[in-house]
């Protein structure tokens, strides 16, 4: 799949602006300042049937967002030399995937949260499979999906729950028993715009 990582890393070569909980919802913006830097990792594996992109399932018994479905990642320590490491070593911790298996193929734009975090995606290619050991502190569980379904803008819809007593509107991209949602579906929203920019 040389072709396809070629494909992506020209993408990412074009700029896009930055993302935000706050797109579909201006009325929060300004209400919540990013104050921590973050590092999630986008990790793309090829199978027989094409390229396939992981993700996990957070515990559930974690105090926030638990059992949601989020990339692997957090919040960058002191000894991180870039977020790609913060990313990097998230994501070995969260599901054993060595750094070592992990090509980055560059950044996708930053995303500011609405729980202070500007999150910075990292697309990671992985070389080959790998172990999987999901850290049961937080994660429930490690799958797959394929990349060509968070890349087609048609599936990806707009739903509404009440968040602080007001209608927030947040992107959805569902797959199977999996209820993508959220930063996670509008990180993939942006990658999906920015693989489809002449």
């Amino acid at each position: 799949m040389i072709q396809q990582q070629a494909d992506i890393i020209r993408a990412l070569a074009q700029p896009l602006a930055t993302s935000s909980d706050f797109d579909l919802n201006p009325g929060f913006a300004g209400s919540v300042v990013p104050v921590w830097d973050a590092g999630v990792l986008v990790p793309l594996i090829e199978r027989q049937s094409g390229v396939h992109l992981v993700l996990t399932m957070r515990a559930a018994h974690l105090a926030t967002h638990p059992g949601q479905i989020a990339f692997p990642g957090g919040k960058r320590d002191v000894g991180d030399v870039d977020i790609a490491a913060t990313a990097l070593r998230e994501a070995h911790e969260e599901t054993g995937l060595s750094p070592d298996l992990v090509h980055v193929l560059g950044h996708l734009p930053t995303h500011d949260t609405v729980t202070g975090f500007k999150v910075t995606p990292t697309i990671g290619w992985i070389s080959e499979p790998w172990e999987v050991r999901a850290d049961p502190s937080e994660v429930a569980e490690v799958f797959e999906v394929p990349l060509r379904h968070v890349l087609q803008l048609e599936n990806f819809h707009v739903q509404k729950r009440v968040w602080n007593g007001k209608n927030r509107a947040y992107y959805t991209v569902p797959y199977g028993p999996y209820y993508i949602w959220g930063a996670t579906a509008r990180i993939l929203h942006g990658f999906a715009e920015q693989m489809r920019a002449p």
